[in-house]
């Protein structure tokens, strides 16, 4: 078994390049993999590693000056979620594409505890689901408003629309605390004043409560890309994008030159060849299919094709090398 966890932490760090260069020596040296931001705010990570791995790691983090109220959410999984190690600068550890957003001046954090008893009370509330599309369509807090965005820095232009009265208590979640850390900055920022977030989001409380008033499964940023947070009710709340039957597998187009990610059922995948419609299942750039391996994640996908692929697509291919999936690990 090996320890998979999600953590971040804002601190001043005056000098990210320098932060990120020994920081990434020190994990190469403990030989975890993983994905680690860095900037000026802080540090927001997620990693994998064996249990000793995992624990050296998270006394270094606790050992830098800053830093030693960082706190990890951590389960075991059967492998190591992750292809490798990347550690990089970054502007933002999480990007709202907003200035002048202190987390200091953010919402009341609201133990599992306490969220669960608001939950189970009668006092009027609004719960806000502050994660992308994707991720809220496979899980979500009953009777959450999840709000039609592809990024975290679409959620500005979001609450402009909202018609959220700004006398409503706002409950608002992530997967593990981040976005709602700024997001209820900007809320307060434009006039609400009851704001509250789940502190350590969905993942500490799935280990706190259960998992109990949530629906369907929590999105992840790597290869497992979904996780159960109540074990009591595993059902799919999703359904496939080829069949239409329950699902909650997310798989990405098998056309490279579409990659699209869609929730696919077994059944879809089988059918489809991997692959998100007919047109795409024509392409000459469709991937093979191999209906053992038909959810387990591929890199590099350019590298199934020849060099007039890749001389036609450089400048694709070199965004894509360049990119993390939205920005968001928690």
């Amino acid at each position: 078994m090996y320890e998979v966890i999600l953590y971040y932490h804002f601190h001043e760090i005056v000098l990210p390049e320098e932060f990120c260069k020994a920081h990434k020596a020190k994990c190469k040296e403990l030989g975890l993999k993983g994905r680690i931001y860095i900037s000026e705010e802080g540090l927001n990570g997620t990693a994998s590693g064996s249990l000793e791995q995992i624990e050296a790691y998270k006394q270094y983090v606790w050992s830098l000056p800053g830093f030693d109220q960082t706190e990890f959410k951590q389960e075991s999984y059967d492998e190591v979620p992750f292809a490798k190690l990347i550690c990089k600068v970054r502007k933002e550890i999480v990007s709202l594409h907003v200035d002048g957003v202190d987390p200091k001046e953010g919402g009341r954090h609201l133990k599992p505890h306490e969220w669960r008893a608001v939950l189970e009370s009668d006092e009027d509330h609004v719960i806000i689901d502050v994660r992308n599309n994707y991720e809220s369509r496979v899980g979500h807090f009953k009777g959450a408003i999840k709000p039609d965005v592809k990024n975290f820095f679409d959620f500005p232009a979001w609450l402009k629309t909202a018609d959220i009265p700004k006398d409503k208590k706002v409950l608002m979640y992530c997967t593990g605390g981040i976005r709602c850390e700024k997001f209820s900055v900007l809320m307060k920022k434009e006039g609400w004043e009851d704001v509250n977030q789940l502190h350590g989001g969905i993942l500490n409380y799935a280990y706190k409560e259960g998992g109990e008033h949530f629906k369907g499964k929590c999105f992840v940023f790597d290869d497992r890309l979904v996780v159960p947070v109540n074990p009591n009710d595993l059902a799919p709340i999703a359904h496939c994008e080829i069949t239409g039957k329950p699902a909650d597998s997310y798989v990405n187009c098998a056309n490279m030159e579409c990659n699209k990610l869609f929730i696919c059922s077994e059944e879809g995948a089988h059918l489809m060849e991997g692959c998100c419609s007919e047109e795409c299942k024509k392409s000459e750039y469709r991937r093979p299919f191999d209906p053992e391996q038909a959810f387990q994640p591929f890199r590099k996908w350019y590298n199934y094709f020849d060099e007039e692929f890749k001389e036609r697509n450089k400048e694709w291919i070199k965004k894509a090398e360049a990119e993390e999936p939205n920005g968001c690990l928690s």
